[in-house]
């Protein structure tokens, strides 16, 4: 069987004729979140990649939005949302966390790589770009899908971020579409940043309710953040595509959260205390025996369902990262 093409192996040039540029993210494959933070010495490293796309008429430094994937990978709809926001004349990069793993898909089993790794991936990314001769390092956005959701959240919490790339750098704005909030560190500082979340109240990969609880946590540590529920969406509902369910997908949207100390340990919900050793594994084995595993879900729009998102996301990028 032949090897499905890496993103950075495709030549991917939008209508206005922006052309994609690979660039190389130096990243690691930490075991959990303690690692992350603790004992980052022990990581695996891994170098992964993206494509930056620059706007062609723009002047001076530009803002710049990282476009992270959901557990499908890079779909048509990431690189339709980067084309939107180049013609808004910020750049946009899009970010593949799997063709350097050698994983094509985690929808059937999420513990191929650990959701700190994810993380880790994109705040390494925002050191990277903060580097960029073409890019102002001062208005840096993420918008995060899925899977990818989860991992912009982490990847500005200022616990987790400051051990990838530092004190100094902060990120501007986050909209986390239909992001799984399972693991939340008990003090969710983002700094400055702002958090937009959008999901659906059908979503039936992760828990609404729960991303409600984590806003809530975002402002009562002094963050400006946000959530839109919106009615009838399922997950995925910015994709053009007819709703359509995945029977592979392992997913558990009602079981309890997983928090995280300070260090990065994890908190089994049963045990109330934080355990270094804990992995992501080990919570969603509980998860499955508690009861809580589902096989199956549901994605894709109805409607004006993407319409609505674009709207969603071009406002926020416009007011956070343009005015």
């Amino acid at each position: 069987m032949t090897a499905p093409q890496r993103f950075r192996d495709r030549e991917v040039v939008f209508a206005n004729g922006v052309r994609g540029e690979t660039i190389d993210v130096p990243s690691a494959s930490p075991l959990n979140y303690w690692q992350a933070i603790s004992d980052p010495s022990a990581m695996p490293r891994v170098t992964v990649d993206g494509k930056l796309f620059l706007p062609k008429a723009a002047a001076g430094r530009l803002p710049v939005v990282v476009v992270v994937p959901g557990s499908l990978s890079i779909a048509a709809s990431h690189l339709k949302h980067a084309e939107t926001l180049v013609d808004m004349d910020i750049a946009a990069f899009v970010l593949d966390p799997f063709g350097a793993r050698g994983v094509t898909s985690t929808v059937s089993n999420q513990t191929q790589f650990s959701f700190a790794a994810s993380a880790y991936d994109v705040a390494a990314t925002v050191g990277v770009l903060a580097g960029h001769p073409a890019l102002d390092r001062t208005r840096i956005g993420l918008q995060g899908h899925s899977r990818g959701g989860a991992a912009v959240l982490t990847g500005v919490t200022r616990l987790f971020c400051e051990a990838v790339h530092g004190r100094a750098l902060g990120v501007r704005s986050v909209l986390a579409a239909y992001p799984w909030c399972g693991h939340q560190f008990l003090d969710p500082d983002v700094g400055a940043t702002e958090v937009r979340v959008i999901v659906g109240d059908q979503d039936d990969w992760v828990s609404p309710q729960q991303a409600q609880g984590y806003v809530q946590a975002l402002r009562l540590r002094g963050a400006e953040a946000t959530i839109r529920i919106v009615a009838g969406a399922e997950h995925s509902f910015d994709r053009e595509e007819a709703i359509q369910h995945i029977a592979e997908a392992s997913v558990s949207p009602a079981a309890p959260t997983g928090y995280l100390a300070d260090d990065g340990a994890l908190v089994h919900p049963t045990v109330g205390r934080p355990d270094p050793k804990l992995t992501d594994r080990d919570l969603a084995v509980y998860a499955l025996k508690a009861g809580y595993g589902v096989r199956g879900a549901t994605i894709g729009s109805q409607g004006d369902q993407p319409a609505l998102f674009r709207e969603e996301m071009t406002g926020f990028f416009r007011r956070t990262l343009l005015s």
